[in-house]
């Protein structure tokens, strides 16, 4: 039987003025909820889920919260981010909408739809904080209406300058799941917001880690700062490639040669510079070396780095395992162009808090340097007979 699927907001019925033509609320709450009742009047049979705060990549909610909460080392906390809300992980919601349209239904039914816990705006924002290995101080303010909420907002991201008034409004009124039905009518049972924001932050990793910066080449290009590469949310990315007249697998050799005995074919004293600031620093530093000259798989250890991705002969992705503020990745990606076939390398960072940031910055004209030389020479040596020599001046052999 065919049926409509609808997702709508969540706001307690007293507060939310969801009646048609009632007073005061939220106006973008209302006419969500309105949106439910035209579906239902149509005379299809619909089902409704009423969610509150959406924890996930692309939710506007989770975005605000994060934006301030890497932004902004302290907070002003004015009272609508105390407001009780029962957030749910967007994989459960989804869930949701995929039973919603295989249960048995005769007519349309409504259901509130939430997490496993309650807590609120600035309970998201410490949570945050805490799994990101953030500090932040949150100081509390009496006065703060959601129009001059809005406009900080703007100030602090230009992503909420528009939408920004719209979201504080719903967020002043409470979303806590008031009717149990969903509870008894599915088998769904949501995680709680810790574990929704711990998932959150996890598949943003694996889906950052695994982009083909090759195809995302020319959105690189048009967003492409003067200085400091490109910001992919809160990440900071620099990519550059180069074309070469050979195939991709040999143009991947010198790549899965990396490291070791070959070195980083670039600036490798400035490597063991680092290596050895790192190991006072109590991280590895840069003498672990390799497990094999010619061979690599996904969890080798490479120097101060380890194989997260290996796919001869189009890729392979490095994960730093140095002391940093922040996380850092370096891929590399052979594409046929072709003849021939470009190699695109990628640093890839994601700072925590200020230190972070400043820490990219200020190295950034070392590691464009040291990069740009990198790539250069894995160029030169896949359009070279020659293999890569050894730290000890030996020429590496092939791989088979």
């Amino acid at each position: 039987m065919a049926r409509i699927v609808y997702l709508g907001g969540l706001a307690n019925r007293d507060h939310a003025g969801a009646e048609a033509g009632a007073g005061g609320g939220s106006a973008h709450m209302r006419s969500r909820q309105r949106v439910g009742e035209v579906l239902r009047a149509s005379g299809i049979p619909t089902v409704e889920f009423r969610a509150s705060i959406v924890i996930g990549a692309g939710s506007l909610s989770f975005e605000m919260i994060r934006t301030l909460v890497q932004r902004l080392p302290v907070m002003v906390m004015p009272r609508w981010v105390s407001v009780p809300a029962q957030p749910i992980a967007i994989a459960d919601v989804l869930d949701y909408l995929v039973a919603g349209g295989e249960m048995p239904l005769t007519g349309s039914r409504v259901f509130e739809i939430g997490g496993a816990a309650v807590t609120t705006y600035r309970g998201l924002m410490e949570e945050y904080a805490r799994q990101c290995g953030l500090r932040r101080l949150l100081l509390p303010v009496p006065l703060l209406t959601p129009y001059l909420s809005s406009l900080w907002l703007g100030l602090v991201t230009p992503l909420f300058a528009r939408v920004g008034r719209k979201l504080i409004e719903s967020i002043t009124m409470p979303s806590v799941v008031t009717d149990p039905a969903a509870a008894t009518a599915f088998e769904v049972r949501p995680r709680d917001y810790r574990a929704a924001i711990r998932q959150a932050l996890a598949d943003e990793d694996a889906r950052f880690v695994a982009t083909r910066w090759a195809d995302a080449a020319s959105a690189l290009t048009r967003r492409r700062r003067l200085w400091g590469g490109v910001r992919f949310g809160t990440r900071l990315v620099d990519s550059r490639a180069v074309t070469v007249a050979v195939t991709a697998e040999r143009a991947f050799g010198p790549i899965e040669r990396i490291g070791g005995r070959a070195g980083w074919y670039y600036g490798n004293w400035l490597w063991r510079l680092r290596g050895a600031v790192d190991r006072l620093l109590g991280g590895p530093g840069m003498k672990r070396g390799r497990r094999d000259d010619r061979e690599l798989r996904p969890g080798d250890v490479l120097d101060c780095w380890r194989v997260v991705a290996y796919e001869p002969p189009h890729r392979l992705t490095l994960e730093a395992e140095m002391r940093l503020p922040g996380r850092a990745w370096l891929q590399f990606e052979v594409v046929p162009r072709g003849e021939g076939a470009e190699i695109r390398q990628t640093a890839l960072y994601d700072p925590v808090g200020i230190s972070g940031r400043a820490y990219w910055y200020l190295l950034y004209p070392a590691h464009e340097a040291i990069f740009r030389g990198m790539l250069l020479r894995i160029a030169q040596f896949a359009e070279s007979a020659t293999p890569p020599a050894s730290t000890s001046g030996h020429p590496l052999p092939r791989a088979p």
